[in-house]
C-alpha cells in the first residue's frame, strides 16, 4: 500500500516527503550527538563540583580535627548540607572515629566522594610556602550526594530539545512546502496546459513563471504549440486549396457539359424567337417576347461566366499600360450607362504605368468590379475610380455610394456563387479575385468613411530596369 502510494505521488509530494525525512533525521541525529555531549559535559562539571566541595571541606576541617572541636566541624557539615544535591557529610579523625555525621532526607541511590585531611593542607594550596613540610593524614571527609537534580535537569533539557527540534522541523517543512510548491507549480501548470491541448484547445499557452528553468521549458512548449498551430493552419489551407481545386475541376467538367448540352439549344431558341418575331410580325416592345429574350440572354451569360471561371488559363502577360486600361474600361461603361444621373468620377494619372499583365482578363476583372459598384449604388449615385502609383505597386480604388458591406459579406464576397443580388451569378467578383491573384496582386473590400463600399486592387510593377527599357 505504501509502495503504491509512493508510486502515485507527484513531484511535490515526493519532494515534501523527502524533505520531512531528511530534516527530521538530521535534526534528531544532531540532537542525539548534541545531547550526548551536553550530558557528558554537565556530568563532568557536576562531579568536579562535588570533588571541589569535598576538597574545600577537607581544608576547612583540618583545624577542627587538630583541636578536636566537634561544634566547628558540625557547623562546616551543616553549611555544606545547604548545598544542592548533598545528602550526607561525614568527618573522621586519623584513628577512624566519626567526629561528625550529618544527613538530609534524600532518596537513594547515593554516590560518595572522599578526600583526606592532611597537615599543611593550606601550604599545599600556596606553593612556595612551607612546601618542604611533611604531610601527615589526620582525618577523612566523606560526601554523599544524589544525581536526582542533575538527572531532572538533563531530562528537562532533553524534553526542551525534542520540542524545539519538532518545532524547527515543522517550520522547515512548512518553508520547504512553499518552496517546493513554487518549484513544482509551473510544471503542474504545464501539465494542465498539455492536457487542454490534448483535449483540442489549441489556444492555451503556458505561463513562463519566475524560475529560469521552468520559464525556458514553458517558452519552448509555447513555441512548439505555435509551430503545431502554424502547421495545422497550413495543412487546413492546403486542404482548402485542394478542395477548391477539386471543386474547380468538377465545375470545369460541368461547365463543358453545359456548353455542349445547353448553349447550342439556347442559340437555336434565340434564333427561332427572332424568326417568329419576323414571321408573326411581333413588335419589339412585346412584353412577353422581351421577357423571353432577356431570360435567354441571362442564361447564356451565366453559361459564359461558368466557362470563364471554371477554366482559368494562365495569364498571357505582356507589357501593358494599366492607366490606359482603366480609361478604356471607364469609357465602355460611360457608353453603356450614358446618363446624367449616374456618373463615373475618375482620377487617373496622365503618364503611363507599365506592368506585365494580361490586358483582356484584367480588363474583364476590373469591369466586374466597376459593374458591381454601379449596381450597388442608386441610379442617381456616383462611382469614384482613383489610381495611385508607388515604386513597387499600381493600385486602383473603386468606391460606390451604396449601403456598404456587412461583415459576413466582406468575408465571403470573393467566394464563387456568393451573391445577394436577385439575378446575380456570384462569379463576377470571384473571377476578379482569381485574375488579380494570377497577376500576384491582391484585392480587398471595406466600407469607406465617405459612405459605400471601396474595392482596392493592387498589381505589382516590374523592375526599374524594365521601365528604363520601355522609356528608351
Amino acid at each position: 500500500m505504501n509502495m503504491n502510494l509512493l508510486k502515485n505521488a507527484g513531484i511535490h509530494q515526493r519532494l515534501l516527503m523527502a524533505a520531512v525525512f531528511l530534516i527530521s533525521a538530521s535534526t534528531f541525529a544532531l540532537g542525539y550527538f548534541g545531547l550526548g555531549m551536553i550530558n557528558r559535559f554537565v556530568t563532568l562539571r557536576f562531579e568536579q563540583r562535588m570533588d571541589y566541595m569535598a576538597a574545600n571541606l577537607a581544608i576547612n576541617a583540618e583545624l577542627g580535627i587538630l583541636i578536636d572541636e566537634k561544634d566547628l566541624l558540625k557547623g562546616l557539615a551543616l553549611g555544606l548540607l545547604n548545598e544542592k544535591d548533598i545528602a550526607a557529610v561525614e568527618i573522621e579523625n586519623g584513628a577512624g572515629e566519626t567526629l561528625v555525621k550529618e544527613a538530609v532526607n534524600f532518596s537513594p541511590p547515593f554516590e560518595t566522594v572522599e578526600r583526606p585531611v592532611v597537615l599543611s593542607q593550606i601550604n599545599e594550596l600556596n606553593p612556595g610556602v612551607g612546601s618542604s613540610a611533611k604531610k601527615e593524614m589526620i582525618g577523612l571527609v566523606r560526601l554523599k550526594y544524589t544525581r536526582e537534580g542533575i538527572n531532572s535537569l538533563l531530562k528537562a533539557m532533553q524534553l526542551r530539545f525534542v520540542l524545539t527540534a519538532l518545532v524547527l522541523a515543522a517550520v522547515f517543512c512548512v518553508i520547504f512546502f512553499f518552496i517546493s510548491r513554487s518549484l513544482v507549480s509551473p510544471v503542474i501548470s504545464l501539465a494542465a496546459v498539455a492536457k487542454k491541448v490534448s483535449g483540442g484547445d489549441n489556444s492555451v499557452r503556458a505561463v513562463p513563471g519566475s524560475i529560469p528553468e521552468t520559464g525556458k521549458l514553458a517558452r519552448a512548449f509555447n513555441e512548439m504549440l505555435d509551430s503545431i498551430e502554424e502547421g495545422r493552419n497550413a495543412l487546413i489551407r492546403a486542404h482548402e486549396k485542394m478542395a477548391k481545386q477539386e471543386a474547380l475541376a468538377e465545375l470545369g467538367k460541368f461547365s463543358m457539359m453545359i456548353a455542349h448540352e445547353v448553349k447550342n439549344p439556347l442559340a437555336i431558341i434565340k434564333s427561332s424567337m427572332e424568326m417568329l418575331k419576323k414571321d408573326l410580325m411581333i413588335p419589339d416592345d412585346n412584353l412577353f417576347m422581351s421577357y423571353a429574350e432577356e431570360e435567354v440572354t441571362r442564361l447564356n451569360d451565366l453559361i459564359e461566366s461558368f466557362l470563364i471561371y471554371a477554366r482559368p488559363d494562365k495569364p498571357r502577360l505582356a507589357l501593358t499600360d494599366l492607366n490606359r486600361l482603366v480609361e478604356q474600361v471607364v469609357t465602355g461603361f460611360e457608353i453603356q450607362y450614358a446618363s446624367d444621373e449616374q456618373k463615373i468620377i475618375t482620377s487617373i494619372p496622365a503618364e503611363p504605368c507599365f506592368a506585365e499583365a494580361d490586358s483582356d482578363r484584367l480588363s474583364r476583372a476590373l469591369s466586374n468590379v466597376v459593374r458591381n459598384a454601379l449596381e450597388a449604388g442608386p441610379n442617381t449615385g456616383k462611382v469614384f475610380i482613383c489610381v495611385h502609383i508607388s515604386k513597387t505597386h499600381w493600385e486602383v480604388a473603386v468606391r460606390d455610394q451604396g449601403p456598404g458591406i456587412d461583415s459576413e459579406s466582406a468575408g465571403r464576397i470573393f467566394e464563387p456563387f456568393y451573391t445577394r443580388k436577385a439575378k446575380g451569378t456570384g462569379l463576377g467578383l470571384a473571377f476578379a479575385d482569381q485574375v488579380v491573384k494570377a497577376h500576384e496582386g491582391s484585392i480587398c473590400v471595406k466600407n469607406s468613411e465617405a459612405g459605400g463600399a471601396s474595392f482596392r486592387i493592387m498589381i505589382p510593377l516590374y523592375s526599374p530596369v524594365d521601365q528604363l527599357k520601355v522609356e528608351g
